[in-house]
């Protein structure tokens, strides 16, 4: 049986989810990749095979997964024609090198062409690549990151207690990274999925005003939640010193490491219910339930979104 492969380990989703993959599996079996070898090392210190890839370029990528039967494929941290690219070389070194499986991390409903949210442009074409490379595949179609709104939620907290955007009434099933991470180990694992969709989901819809709820009631602050329009939402985000796209230039140790127009068509999404997804499959794919938004801010520190590592911009 050939080696199961994990990409991104130097990012903060990849990082967890080869340390959840190493505890269901012999280090032997495992390959990790990555675009910075000082990530890689101390893995490469115990042992594993580790290789630094850089998929965009592709030179040397079908190298890299010679030895792999399924690949985890994490996207990446860019947004547009050069994720697309990016993805493109990842998928075809795969074929090339024979792998069985991609597990792609995508976003929900991302096939749908009604949903404005410019993150799933990207994920829609990869999932549809893969699927006219001829591979099998898992796609897993991940919900929102709670951190991302703790993390928010402890900014306006600091500011003036009122947390502002877009999203209005929608509805969102907040999934903690950490669980993302578990769901790309437990596919890399399982033989049970062929051809699969799965959505990613928390244990809970809820509305951001939810949301925030569960936050005071944990910590005792009394935010509160304010509509605005997307334009708004736009200018909150401009005040922060976050750029618009991913081309921009990101603030060190900034609290919000996304694009602004990733977040703010995103909070469209969620307001016209194009992310209102709710399923078991976490719980068939792991056998475990998924963290709720109560014990996340009951352990605040450890679910934060923390730093961008994309070394692009």
């Amino acid at each position: 049986m050939g080696k199961l492969l994990l990409t991104g380990v130097d990012g903060n989703l990849g990082g967890q989810a080869a340390r959840y993959l190493l505890e269901l599996v012999d280090k032997n079996q495992v390959i990790l990749c990555g675009y910075n070898p000082e990530a890689l090392k101390e893995f490469k210190e115990q042992g594993i095979e580790t290789h630094e890839t850089n998929f965009n370029d592709s030179e040397g990528l079908a190298e890299a997964f010679a030895n792999a039967d399924k690949v985890a494929l994490i996207s990446m941290p860019f947004v547009g024609k050069k994720r697309q690219n990016a993805h493109k070389n990842a998928v075809d070194a795969a074929k090339a090198a024979g792998v069985k499986q991609i597990i792609y991390t995508s976003l929900v409903n991302a096939a749908d062409e009604t949903n404005p949210s410019v993150e799933k442009i990207d994920h829609a074409y990869t999932e549809a690549y893969i699927m006219q490379a001829g591979l099998d595949y898992i796609f897993l179609r991940n919900s929102q990151y709670a951190e991302a709104m703790i993390t928010n939620y402890f900014t306006f907290a600091k500011m003036d207690g009122i947390l502002k955007n877009s999203q209005g009434d929608g509805k969102m099933a907040y999934i903690s990274r950490k669980d993302c991470a578990k769901a790309i180990a437990y596919s890399l694992v399982s033989e049970n999925y062929h051809e699969s969709i799965l959505n990613i989901n928390g244990p809970q819809l809820m509305t951001i005003s939810e949301f925030i709820e569960y936050g005071n009631q944990v910590t005792g602050n009394h935010v509160t939640y304010e509509e605005l329009t997307d334009e708004e939402n736009y200018a909150v985000f401009d005040s922060m010193g976050v750029p618009r796209t991913t081309d921009g230039k990101f603030k060190e140790d900034s609290e919000a490491p996304f694009s602004s127009e990733g977040m703010v068509t995103f909070a469209q999404a969620i307001r016209l219910g194009k992310m209102d997804m709710f399923t078991d499959d976490f719980k068939n794919l792991t056998g475990q339930e998924p963290l709720t938004v109560k014990y996340m801010f009951e352990h605040a520190d450890d679910f934060q979104i923390g730093e961008r590592h994309s070394k692009d911009n």
